[in-house]
């Protein structure tokens, strides 16, 4: 069993742990369609992976607030009908470092504005809920613009009343909401390059590793 400078570890999902791009840019098309809106132009595309959809919608569709609710409630309404791990790939080589982490005696748990209940589904689906302590994602209510740090709030809180120590936390993400949210709290971020952040997004994390082995060595080693 390892050790950690670290006494506990918060995860993004989406371009994290899992790569869902495969199901969330074909519903986004559908939307966009269905809403009379031009396609995703090819140099946006990885900006929809990450940030709240309540947000992105507005800021990369120019849809109206209440346009925007509508359309997050269609797209939810078609994860749901396609099923939430549907089309959910984990990056090689992540399961590997939460065993290890979790085999370390380290908390670990998620912050991450993906809705809680497809979090739920797709750890049930890979077999990931025994190694968190708890799961915490965005509030799945159509209209409600979770931030990063609303969700990361609520996971130090909840940590915290379940006696885990949150002296020395850290957020793994890869977008740069991972690292103004956690700004909010003071919580280290190291930046995940296998996702879909850009190399711009990296500032403001202590660290950026390129692949998830040298992850394991900055948490365990």
């Amino acid at each position: 069993m390892g050790s950690s400078r670290f006494s506990c570890v918060l995860w993004d999902v989406d371009g994290t742990i899992a790569d869902a791009s495969a199901g969330i840019l074909p519903r986004i098309e559908i939307v966009l369609g269905e809403l009379g809106r031009p396609p995703i132009p090819a140099d946006q595309v990885n900006r929809w992976i990450g940030p709240p959809m309540l947000e992105s919608f507005q800021l990369l569709a120019g849809l109206s607030e209440d346009d925007a609710t509508v359309a997050v409630a269609r797209y939810r309404q078609l994860a749901g009908l396609q099923g939430y791990a549907n089309s959910v790939r984990l990056y090689d080589g992540v399961v590997d470092v939460i065993r290890d982490v979790h085999a370390a005696g380290v908390p670990q748990t998620t912050a991450s504005t993906k809705p809680g209940n497809q979090i739920d589904a797709i750890f049930d689906h890979f077999g990931l809920t025994d190694l968190f302590v708890s799961v915490h994602g965005a509030n799945p209510a159509p209209g409600v613009n979770d931030t990063k740090a609303d969700v990361l709030g609520r996971a130090l809180d909840d940590m915290r009343s379940r006696g885990v120590d949150i002296s020395r936390p850290v957020l793994i993400g890869d977008r740069h909401h991972d690292v103004d949210g956690a700004a909010d709290f003071d919580v280290p971020v190291i930046f995940a390059r296998w996702g879909f952040g850009s190399a711009e997004e990296e500032a403001g994390a202590v660290l950026a590793v390129d692949a998830p082995s040298d992850l394991r060595d900055v948490l365990l080693g």
